[in-house]
């Protein structure tokens, strides 16, 4: 199993190959850069592999929530090089993501995570997550855009709360969960997208590169993008 996989809804730029079980990868926090090291990475990782892109099975991406550029960017990278190759796509939640970046990695089966991205506005991106069996993650639920003062409370006392969203506000989120054990500092890696989507292709659930789609949540993106349309 051959998958390239690619992240950039957040701060963080981070590219993944996955070549039968075995990950390379690239990461930084680089904001304003993604669309410049996205794609060099993913050549460079294809040639420390010795693989060509013809010989990838699928192409993975983190489609959102997120930036709403970072997310277009990684959905058309991914989009064109499937498109190109007639491979088919791996779409995953960065939410997912993040839950399997910052999650302990000796946090048990069943432990509770609240993942949240710092969606500016007053407001994060939420979704809740189960360490599985696998030793990857399993959504608990949708997911969410919500002011961290309006978010529903969380009924496991050692649940962990994961990603930027726990920073915003002056840690509210937390507090309104009353979550103990934070990881405020966890981004998005794509070491973890490539895992999760190497169990999706297992399982059959890739979709042809023309129905992907981002997860933007916030509907307000795709309204302005109209607006601007009609100027």
């Amino acid at each position: 199993m051959r998958i390239l996989a690619f992240e950039t809804a957040t701060e963080a730029c981070s590219v993944a190959l996955y070549v039968d079980g075995a990950v390379r990868s690239r990461f930084e926090v680089a904001p304003r850069r993604h669309a410049a090291l996205a794609l060099p990475w993913a050549e460079a990782l294809l040639a420390e592999a010795g693989i060509a892109r013809a010989q990838l099975d699928a192409v993975a991406v983190g489609v959102g929530p997120g930036a709403f550029t970072g997310v277009r960017l990684a959905v058309a990278l991914a989009q064109g090089i499937a498109l190109g190759l007639d491979r088919p796509v791996l779409p995953v939640s960065t939410l997912a993501v993040l839950a399997l970046s910052g999650r302990p990695g000796d946090a048990a089966v069943g432990t509770h995570l609240v993942a949240a991205i710092d969606a500016r506005m007053g407001e994060v991106y939420l979704g809740r997550f189960r360490t599985g069996a696998d030793a990857l993650v399993e959504a608990v639920g949708g997911e969410v855009l919500v002011a961290p003062d309006a978010a529903a409370q969380v009924d496991d006392p050692a649940a962990l709360g994961i990603g930027t969203g726990f920073a915003a506000a002056g840690g509210a989120l937390a507090q309104r969960l009353g979550l103990r054990d934070v990881y405020p500092d966890a981004l998005p890696h794509a070491d973890a997208l490539v895992r999760l989507a190497a169990r999706d292709f297992a399982s059959g659930r890739a979709i042809a590169a023309d129905a992907l789609e981002p997860a933007y949540l916030r509907d307000r993106v795709a309204l302005t993008l109209v607006e601007q349309g009609k100027a």
